[in-house]
């Protein structure tokens, strides 16, 4: 077993960016002292779902503060970012970091940030593939060039050069993300957004595409919140997640206009919170331990701020770990 704490750098209201960068860093170093083997950081734009713009750079600093967890981004962007110098990015946090490192990608959304960044719509559309491969063969060579539709430039030397390959994870979400990373044979990070059975569903088609594959290292992404009793822990989660969810998936913007609905805040709260291990800590292991026996995935990364505010934040990582992680590995035999 493997158990990480992820951070959306959560916007709340009420809070300044500057408050919720400097809430998220803190959680992070708390993670390490309670026995979190990994920390993982989204990357959002424009938006308040959550305001760190750069995954990488967050965890550049994170592994300065840190010195055992591996640090992550949960994910990066593909579609706005060029995967060269992603790559650049990825070799120099794995040498300076010695290999404490993860990188995870993502195709993102036909947000507004694809205008913004000059990428355009085609790079969400169609070009993911091609920018995937020409990350992995970025890490991977001496020297790279291309010759594709998206990307075409001389051959150049990759600097600096890694000793070994860092690891890479794709966000799955679709059939076709699942087929791409079954394809590449990468694992795949499954999100909060879905249960057990949804998880199933994906990792099946994972192991149709890749028999040889099938038993790679996933990802599970789940909530989680611990309380002295289940409606406790219900509560202060259906309270407080709608007043970041409201306004943050508001801020999902399509750079074509295209219709979309987001989802009714106080709604998904009540979903997570019924499909996630939120509750006592008996609570929390018994769900975590379900989800690990029915998908098979030995890797769940925590999202932890559904309490809102610092101090909930640094209590739930310090209860999770000392009330629920050991017996979690013990169970499982680690």
């Amino acid at each position: 077993m493997r158990i990480g704490v992820f951070l959306l750098a959560a916007g709340f209201p009420g809070r300044s960016h500057g408050e919720v960068l400097s809430a998220t860093v803190n959680a992070a170093v708390a993670a390490e002292r309670a026995g979190f083997d990994d920390v993982w950081f989204a990357e959002h734009h424009f938006m308040s779902y959550g305001v760190c713009p750069s995954a990488t750079t967050l965890a550049g600093y994170v592994l300065g503060r840190t010195e055992r967890v591996v640090v992550g981004t949960a994910v990066s962007v593909l579609s706005t970012h060029h995967p060269v110098a992603l790559a650049e990015q990825t070799a120099l946090l794995d040498l300076v970091s010695s290999g404490r490192f993860h990188l995870g990608v993502g195709r993102g959304g036909p947000w507004v940030d694809l205008e913004v960044f000059g990428t355009g719509l085609a790079r969400y559309e169609t070009a993911f593939a091609e920018s995937l491969d020409l990350l992995l063969a970025a890490l991977t060579g001496e020297h790279i060039s291309a010759d594709g539709p998206t990307y075409a430039f001389r051959e150049v030397p990759m600097v600096p050069r890694t000793r070994g390959v860092p690891p890479v994870t794709v966000a799955c979400t679709s059939a076709n993300s699942v087929a791409l990373a079954a394809e590449r044979g990468l694992p795949m990070l499954l999100g909060m957004h879905i249960d057990d059975d949804g998880k199933r569903g994906m990792l099946d088609a994972y192991a149709a595409a890749r028999p040889a594959a099938a038993s790679r290292d996933h990802i599970a992404a789940v909530v989680a919140h611990v309380a002295d009793t289940r409606a406790e822990a219900q509560r202060l989660l259906r309270a407080e997640l709608p007043r970041w969810l409201g306004p943050g998936l508001a801020g999902y913007v399509p750079v074509d206009g295209r219709p979309r609905t987001p989802r009714d805040a106080e709604e998904y709260a009540g979903f997570l919170c019924g499909i996630h291990p939120v509750g006592t800590p008996d609570d929390c292991l018994k769900t975590m331990v379900t989800t690990v026996e029915r998908t098979g995935v030995r890797h769940l990364i925590l999202m932890v701020e559904g309490g809102g505010d610092l101090v909930r934040t640094e209590q739930n990582i310090t209860r999770l770990g000392a009330e629920v992680l050991p017996r979690l590995r013990t169970w499982f035999g680690r």
